[in-house]
């Protein structure tokens, strides 16, 4: 008989073979094998079941804890990026913001459900066309970053300014599928950006205003002393006119200083390329401080090379206020000895040239302690050089961030005792040499010859009326004054005249605007008459809108006799030419 205690897989498989009541040995055997084989199988596979269970248990548990941590981190970031004061956001392709933290509602007081979905340009009502322009190309081009400033009314009419920074975001392929970034209110930062501009601007107009007024007697006061200057004087007099000339013009220096510092630092002062002629400015330092050099029993040399071209094209102004700056200061420490402007020829091709301008001096010196802080504004390279020598400190900070403008600075080498050099180089385009260099000028020798002009005045001061009438008559010039520009073209309507001085800052009526309509004037002869403008200021911007207003040039109070009498003799002698 076999075993009743069989594998019951084992037991139905004997029952299907007839094999009940089959007692043999050996089959026996081979049944107990097969029987103990599925035995085995059963054992191991609860084994298997239990360890799939557990790992079933384990992995849920697992699964549980990691989405637990998923929702916590989710959670996390989204109260991170929800209490950041700035704005967070998402776009898609076309612009419509897909996702918003809660400072949108702060910033901008549209609600989220209100801006999700919606396209920027329906809720960045501030932007104006330009800036949707830009925005829009941005997108377009996908070019990297994108910022801008600009101004949002909320809806309840609260003014904000809102920075905006975007960047480009891609999928996996790499292909563009919106945008990303922040906006940040910069209202306050905006506001006090505002308030300052207002207060340089209030500063500007006041040192203005109060130039103007300093100016307008001291040019009355040097123009006076100049013209005293043309008579013949005992050698005592003379010395007291050129002293109180030194004074007025030495103050006059001192109150530019400050007004070109301030327009520096202010972003005032732009480079502005025009042709001019290398010698007439040689020659022009020349006059200026051969005078200054004989007082003071010094040599005075300017040494340039042959090879440099006339005709240059480059900013005269800046250029020569540099020099002077530069020279007035070599004068003014150096009590024995030479004071001298080399000018090298560094580089030159067909269209360019580059120059090396020094200026060195056998003066004071300063320490080398000094000389790095010798360029900040009102330093000294001691403290008793101002009570010793004079000035303000004011000139090397200028002539410093002038020469930045331009591209170029200013290098010192100095020896106390023994003198300092400065040097700067410069590049200049080549204009072609049309300019005719005016010779030098002889100073203190200031022409008496007779010009035969019929001149109309615009001058409100009576000083300057004054100061102008005795130069005009010592010279035979035949002039009427006006106090202003309506004056002015009342006068010019029904009488002729051969050339206007116009002053630019009058009352009723300013030199501009009398310019703009004697040009718009039927009668062309009337209408092309050469009009000059007098200003206290000589600045770039100046010259630039003189220009613009068709005026023919413009001469700078208080007028050097020598520069007015030879730009009103040019017009003599045109009209001589021309009659």
């Amino acid at each position: 008989m076999l075993k009743k205690d069989r594998h019951r897989l084992l037991k139905r498989q004997i029952r299907k073979a007839g094999l009940q009541n089959y007692a043999g040995e050996k089959i026996s055997r081979f049944l107990d094998m097969i029987d103990e084989a599925y035995f085995s199988f059963d054992t191991d596979l609860n084994r298997v079941e239990t360890i799939l269970e557990e790992s079933s248990k384990e992995l849920f548990r697992v699964n549980q804890t990691l989405r637990n941590e998923s929702e916590f981190a989710k959670s996390r970031l989204n109260n991170i990026v929800n209490s950041i004061h700035d704005v967070l956001f998402q776009t898609d392709n076309f612009g419509n913001f897909i996702y918003l933290n809660k400072a949108w509602y702060e910033l901008t007081g549209l609600s989220w459900k209100r801006s999700i979905g919606k396209n920027y340009k329906n809720l960045m009502v501030g932007l104006n066309r330009q800036e949707k322009l830009r925005i829009k190309k941005f997108l377009k081009e996908r070019k990297k970053d994108y910022r801008t400033v600009f101004k949002y009314y909320k809806p309840n009419r609260e003014l904000k300014w809102i920075e905006l920074n975007m960047s480009i975001t891609y999928d996996k392929k790499g292909n563009a599928n919106g945008t990303i970034g922040t906006m940040i209110d910069v209202t306050v930062l905006k506001e006090t950006e505002i308030q300052l501009n207002k207060a340089s601007q209030a500063k500007d107009e006041f040192l203005s205003t109060m130039s103007h007024e300093i100016r307008t007697p001291l040019n009355a006061v040097i123009g006076l002393t100049n013209i005293l200057l043309l008579e013949e004087h005992l050698p005592k007099q003379i010395e007291n006119l050129e002293a109180l000339k030194y004074s007025g013009e030495h103050l006059l220096g001192l109150i530019n200083n400050i007004l070109d510092l301030n327009k520096i630092h202010s972003g005032h002062v732009h480079y502005v390329e025009a042709e001019f002629s290398m010698k007439d400015l040689i020659n022009e330092l020349h006059a200026h401080f051969r005078h200054t050099a004989g007082k003071r029993y010094l040599v005075f040399k300017i040494s340039t090379d042959k090879n440099i071209p006339d005709a240059i094209l480059g900013d005269r102004l800046m250029l020569i206020q540099v020099l002077k700056n530069l020279l007035g200061n070599a004068f003014k420490f150096t009590d024995n000895g030479k004071v001298e402007l080399r000018i090298e020829l560094m580089e030159l091709d067909n269209a360019e040239v580059r120059l090396k301008f020094s200026v060195s001096d056998t003066g004071i010196g300063i320490p080398a302690r000094k000389q790095k802080s010798i360029f900040n504004r009102f330093v000294q390279a001691e403290h008793n050089t101002s009570r010793l020598y004079g000035g303000t400190g004011l000139g090397l900070t200028i002539s410093k961030k002038i020469l930045n403008i331009l591209n170029s600075d200013l290098q010192l080498k100095s020896d106390e005792g023994e003198g300092s050099t400065f040097a700067f180089e410069l590049g200049f385009k080549l204009a072609k040499p049309k300019i005719v260099s005016k010779g030098k000028a002889k100073l203190g020798e200031t022409t008496t010859d007779q010009i035969k002009l019929k001149v109309l005045v615009a001058e409100d001061n009576k000083l300057n009326q004054m100061v102008l009438g005795k130069l005009l008559s010592k010279w035979g010039i035949i002039y009427t004054i006006t106090n202003d520009g309506l004056e002015l073209l009342e006068v010019f309507e029904n009488d002729d005249f051969d050339l206007i001085l116009m002053d630019l800052q009058m009352p009723n009526l300013d030199g501009y605007k009398t310019t703009k309509r004697i040009r718009k004037l039927p009668n062309l002869s009337k209408a092309n008459i050469p009009i000059i403008a007098l200003t206290a200021f000589a600045q770039e911007e100046v010259k630039i809108k003189t220009s613009k207003f068709e005026m023919n040039g413009f001469m700078t109070k208080p007028f050097n006799p020598n520069e007015f009498h030879k730009l009103l003799s040019f017009y003599g002698n045109k009209i001589q030419n021309a009659g």
